[in-house]
């Protein structure tokens, strides 16, 4: 066996590394204007060179400003700080070129800020699950040790109303009896929303039922007995099996369908994510304009008392080269903001003026569009596209829209002309929505149908679209 040695060795070798001021660019491109708000104000804290300018604005179409010295500094170019400031004081200048404002900034006054308390407190919270479980036990006349008992059974209530842990298992962790801990159980069975409590769907669903007087009808025996052909929409074979006619059986199918399969889901508090468009589009007279939406941005600029320190003789020359360095930050965090800024606006424009059909008449005329083709109109890389309208919003006279929704493939539609899959998906939508309950429409029915308009289309693919427009087959779809 040969030796084996520990030894120390150089060698070189080449990697490509994203700088620091590259890397916070991509991060600033890819940010959503929320996002981006938050890193500029994490960035006005921790820079004291940068303020805040006190007026609001509104971005207006920003024309390409071509400036020899918007790029990042060389990293070994020693710095002229007259020369900075008077760069940095044109991008200032340009930057309020690019933002044209509509009025001052006023005082924040007392009345703001009653006005602003009065919004929080008037802010309503939903009432959790938990809470409100818990203000009906309050109300049961129970001994103090059921009513400890009681809130653990309520602690053990998961998000959707079910019960999480069996009985045993809460007897043994309490002492309780597990006969008491049942008896506790049903009581809280008996709270609002109905169903609440149970331990699996079919449990779920007849104690909603019990609970509508319905527990010894046709909807509680198939819920009991016949769950899973329901869910397959198997109405024959339940039929035959408790000896009552189909359409009893669709009835009762359809009753069972009001009911609620997750009843704690009505005080779920988790709130709705709050969008705010990137991009808002108006049409004024025979054209679309596109407006880049930076009411909440910061307006940043370098401070004029530290342009004071840099030209006082007096200050200490470690305090100019501190100075220094936050300027060659703050420079290139305004101009990679200024950057984005003109990305998105060039990206939103070519989007606007590829789809400007679908503006007019909807899904039906969305055109395929792929950031290939945009990449190549704006002269950009196809990643920089990715990354430029990654969790952004386009705020439309037909609604709002996830910038990537206007990016699609497309199907040959005959004539030579193309059409996009979510024009197809919305022509399969309207078929489906138009068929014959006790006759639904198949996937090669949908084919024919499809390929007799000229839009050509596997019927392995209109199984995906059904998939994504959540249509079930025909078979779940059939109404007797």
């Amino acid at each position: 066996m040969p030796d084996q040695t520990l030894s120390l060795t150089q060698d070189q070798r080449l990697s490509m590394v994203l700088a620091p001021q590259l890397r916070q660019s991509l991060e600033m491109l890819q940010a959503p204007v929320m996002e981006l708000r938050a890193m500029l104000r994490a960035e006005l804290d921790s820079n004291p060179v940068l303020e805040e300018a006190p007026t609001r604005a509104e971005i207006a179409a920003p024309e390409p400003v071509a400036d020899k010295n918007a790029g990042a500094p060389e990293p070994h170019e020693e710095m002229n700080f007259r020369k900075e400031f008077d760069v940095l004081a044109k991008l200032d200048d340009e930057w309020r070129d690019y933002f044209f404002s509509e009025r001052e900034a006023r005082p924040f006054t007392i009345q703001d800020a009653e006005r602003r308390n009065f919004i929080f407190d008037s802010a309503s919270r939903c009432e959790s699950l938990q809470e409100h479980l818990l203000e009906q036990l309050g109300l049961v006349e129970l001994s103090a040790a059921d009513q400890r008992t009681g809130e653990l059974i309520v602690g053990s209530i998961n998000e959707d109303g079910y019960l999480t842990a069996p009985v045993e298992e809460l007897s043994q962790s309490t002492g309780v009896s597990v006969q008491r801990m049942s008896e506790l159980l049903r009581v809280v069975r008996e709270f609002d929303p109905p169903g609440i409590g149970a331990r699996d769907l079919r449990e779920c669903l007849l104690l909603q039922l019990e609970r509508l007087g319905k527990g010894d009808g046709l909807p509680a025996r198939i819920v009991q007995n016949h769950l899973d052909h329901l869910a397959a929409h198997k109405f024959p074979e339940i039929a035959r099996a408790l000896r009552v006619g189909v359409e009893a059986v669709q009835s009762a199918a359809a009753f069972i369908s009001t009911l609620t399969p997750k009843p704690g889901q009505a005080y779920n508090t988790d709130t709705s994510p709050y969008i705010t468009p990137e991009v808002v589009v108006h049409k004024d007279g025979e054209r679309y304009v596109v407006i880049l939406n930076d009411d909440d941005l910061p307006h940043l600029r370098i401070s004029k008392h530290y342009r004071q320190l840099m030209d006082d003789k007096a200050t200490p020359a470690n305090v100019k080269q501190y100075i220094a360095e936050k300027v060659r930050s703050s420079a290139f965090l305004i101009r990679s903001l200024h950057q984005r800024q003109h990305t998105i606006y060039r990206i939103a424009s070519e989007i606007v003026r590829e789809q400007q059909a679908f503006f007019e008449h909807g899904v039906s005329r969305l055109r395929p569009l792929t950031m290939a083709q945009v990449a190549a109109a704006v002269g950009l890389h196809e990643t920089t596209i990715s990354r430029a309208v990654a969790g952004k919003h386009m705020q439309t006279p037909a609604g709002i829209f996830e910038m990537k929704y206007f990016f699609t493939s497309g199907l040959s539609a005959g004539n030579g002309q193309t059409i996009s899959n979510k024009a197809a998906q919305d022509v399969i939508a309207a078929l489906v929505a138009e068929e014959n309950a006790s006759k639904p429409i198949s996937d090669q029915a949908i084919q024919k149908r499809l390929n007799a308009q000229g839009i050509t289309v596997a019927r392995r693919t209109i199984a995906k679209y059904r998939q994504i427009l959540k249509i079930p087959s025909s078979h779940l779809r059939k109404r007797y």
